[in-house]
């Protein structure tokens, strides 16, 4: 029986909270981050810096932090168009994807998994992604008409009690 409660507890709160599988990045990984990329660019190699931002950029947009998440992503938009490589371009979709996802603007998250599926039909990963996204899409769609409907409630309420006063 309190397994049975447990778990209604949990889905409630996962509905509510979207719990997600992405993972999280700790502001002590962002830092290390940071200092790879600011070695990377005293003389390293081309591909050794590259390498290094994308650890960045994957790190910033899974922080927990909105102001991280926002500038991967600049980083992430910036470098999209450099790299020819459909293996570069398809992360670098799959992470902007996360970080919007993050900001919860699931349209463009939507939009970009769709544009990395056609590089990788069958990635599990964003199709994971995509998963989650549209069931937090529907979630709003549901809270919205609830909200809404909770709203036309109470107006028609107050409307019916004030004709009620009023005879």
């Amino acid at each position: 029986m309190d397994a049975t409660i447990g778990s209604l507890i949990e889905s409630i709160g996962n509905f509510f909270t979207g719990g997600d599988q992405i993972p999280w990045c700790d502001r002590d990984v962002i830092s290390g981050c940071e200092r790879e990329v600011a070695e990377a660019s005293d003389g390293d190699s081309d591909e050794r810096k590259n390498e290094s931002i994308m650890r960045l950029s994957w790190a910033l947009v899974h922080s927990r932090q909105k102001e991280d998440i926002q500038r991967g992503v600049a980083m992430l938009e910036t470098s999209l168009g450099n790299d020819k490589s459909p293996l570069h371009q398809r992360e670098k979709l799959y992470l902007l994807a996360v970080g919007y996802y993050r900001t919860n603007d699931y349209a463009r998250s939507r939009q970009l998994l769709e544009q990395c599926l056609e590089i990788a039909p069958d990635w599990r990963q964003a199709l994971s992604l995509k998963k989650a996204v549209e069931d937090r899409i529907a979630k709003d769609g549901v809270i919205g008409i609830g909200i809404t409907a909770t709203v036309v409630g109470l107006v028609v309420g107050g409307v019916a009690t004030a004709l009620a006063r009023r005879n």
